[in-house]
């Protein structure tokens, strides 16, 4: 902490931890902040910004919120705060973990920070639609590997391959292989999707692929644009990665294989270029949409009935 500048004289009166949230999630929304990557609000930010400088735990009980921090620790948070106001960047990179179906995750800004739906769906075990515990996962545009991390948590005798086309990327995965103690069991391939997996067969492949249309990518807030690029931006309707994905996931499904593919808020993109698929969109109680599933046979007979190579 001694390298950290000294407070500010004018925020002297700021001691409490209390104090450093309210005054954080004042100057979020003074300063118009967008919340998305882990919290949905200026105080729930301030707060997870604070007990990360204070290196307290997010469960913090309610008595700490009161305690009267040292003049190093208040330049600590002061620090950390304004860095969330300065640079824009999402909390998670500047904390540098983020949390993903119970499990903590190294993240940063070559990755996308976690927040998917799929987590509702492994806490079911992907059911109803995987029956039996498969035995070869494939995370294909993996990311961080939070994904397919947590299904080699969930099924614990299954291979698991994460697939990327981010070397940067893989090496954020390969760390949270070795942070969760899977080296034996979940292996990182670098590629251009199916690419580098000829001749390989899973029971399952999830996927999180850029999904953004390029207009829509073109506008979001600060936040988002700091996350790469290559992650999200996928064409004039965002399907162009899907397409691909579709037409060539049969070859890579074994018989009674399911692929689970995230297109997030571009559903209705994918409705337009596939009006006949015949998909089933999982539904979520706690929130989040846009994950399609299919198993081998419906997609395979998609394909065929239109000439898809």
């Amino acid at each position: 902490m001694s390298q950290i500048s000294p407070l500010p004289d004018a925020l002297g009166r700021l001691t409490r931890l209390n104090d450093w949230v309210r005054w954080g999630a004042s100057r979020f929304t003074e300063a118009g902040l967008i919340f998305g990557h882990g919290s949905d609000n200026a105080l729930d930010e301030a707060f997870h910004l604070v007990c990360h400088a204070l290196h307290l735990p997010p469960e913090l009980p309610s008595a700490y919120m009161d305690a009267h921090l040292t003049p190093d620790e208040c330049a600590a948070v002061h620090a950390l705060l304004r860095r969330r106001l300065d640079t824009r960047q999402p909390a998670a990179y500047l904390t540098g973990t983020m949390w993903f179906a119970g499990l903590p995750f190294e993240v940063n800004s070559h990755v996308l920070v976690p927040r998917s739906p799929f987590a509702e769906l492994l806490s079911h075990d992907f059911a109803p639609w995987v029956t039996e515990a498969p035995q070869r996962i494939l995370d294909l545009c993996t990311g961080s590997g939070c994904i397919g991390i947590a299904c080699a948590l969930a099924f614990e005798d299954a291979e698991v391959v994460l697939a990327d086309l981010s070397d940067e990327a893989l090496a954020v995965a390969q760390r949270n292989i070795v942070k969760h103690g899977l080296e034996d069991r979940v292996r990182c391939v670098s590629g251009d999707l199916f690419v580098p997996l000829q001749g390989e067969v899973f029971d399952l492949i999830v996927t999180n692929p850029p999904y953004v249309p390029t207009a829509e990518w073109q506008q979001l807030g600060a936040e988002y644009q700091q996350e790469p690029r290559m992650a999200l931006d996928a064409g004039d309707d965002g399907m162009d990665c899907v397409a691909r994905i579709l037409a060539e996931a049969p070859i890579h499904l074994s018989d009674n294989g399911v692929l689970f593919c995230e297109v997030g808020g571009s559903q209705n993109e994918f409705d337009a270029r596939w009006p006949d698929l015949a998909v089933t969109w999982a539904h979520f109680e706690r929130g989040g949409d846009g994950i399609l599933v299919i198993d081998r046979a419906s997609l395979l007979a998609h394909n065929e009935a239109h000439h898809v190579r």
